[in-house]
């Protein structure tokens, strides 16, 4: 009781109040330590720096929240579809964990308000809100513990902005469905993808072509191997659905 009084004071009497007011009432408890949080809506482009000059963003945070997150999501699924095969549960769980989702809740939730960034990379834009969200999931295990974060994820988000059957309808993978469709036309696809070298300390990133009976069809960006693939494949489908047919 004292700790949580405590607790209340400094929120209150913080010049942050709105941001802490905010999080409390979207998490449902009460922020302890609440510079933690403020360090899980900090991007990396924002180049703040602590007492001593180090660099201050949400990168640790999002990588340890990424992890949260996988695992509570695959234990929800696992308990809330029981009959289903381990096919079925890696499907779903992708969808969830999807970075164009994550971005998605981002904004539903109203966490796009108080990201402090200074970014003009197209790839960091891209990953910026779905990464706060997984930071704020770093954080709230770090504050309180991993039963926290898993209330959070799925009473606080699953509960309120998941649709899972609509979900269940909705096929994110888009190199499944450009490879399915290849086979079914009897068309060669093939995908090249290259490592580009990172520069400034900054994260590697991907760049993956995709070509169509040998010629060039689409070509995507991303963090991953995986996403600059992703991204590839769907650029790919746009071009064959606009132009009615497989090559233009």
């Amino acid at each position: 009781m004292v700790r949580k009084l405590a607790q209340k004071i400094k929120l209150f009497s913080s010049p942050r109040k709105e941001f802490y007011l905010f999080l409390k009432n979207l998490i449902g408890f009460y922020p302890g330590n609440l510079r933690i949080y403020d360090i899980a809506f900090i991007h990396r482009s924002a180049s703040i720096t602590d007492s001593q000059g180090n660099l201050v963003n949400n990168e640790r945070l999002e990588y340890l929240g990424d992890a949260i997150l996988g695992a509570v999501i695959a234990d929800f699924l696992y308990n809330r579809f029981p009959q289903e095969d381990e096919g079925f549960l890696t499907k779903m769980r992708s969808k969830l964990v999807n970075r164009d989702f994550l971005t998605k809740l981002t904004f539903e939730m109203g966490l796009n308000i108080f990201i402090d960034s200074n970014t003009k990379s197209m790839l960091d834009k891209s990953h910026i809100y779905g990464d706060v969200l997984e930071a704020l999931i770093g954080a709230i295990y770090l504050d309180k513990d991993y039963i926290s974060a898993k209330f959070f994820i799925t009473k606080r988000i699953l509960s309120k902005y998941v649709n899972l059957n609509e979900i269940e309808q909705v096929d994110k993978n888009f190199k499944s469905q450009l490879i399915e469709w290849s086979q079914k036309n009897k068309r060669e696809v093939k995908f090249e993808t290259i490592e580009e070298p990172a520069e400034n300390n900054k994260k590697p990133s991907f760049v993956s072509i995709v070509e169509v009976d040998g010629k060039e069809v689409g070509k995507g960006f991303g963090s991953t191997k995986k996403e600059a693939q992703q991204n590839a494949a769907r650029e790919t489908l746009k071009t064959l659905e606009e132009n009615n047919t497989p090559l233009y």
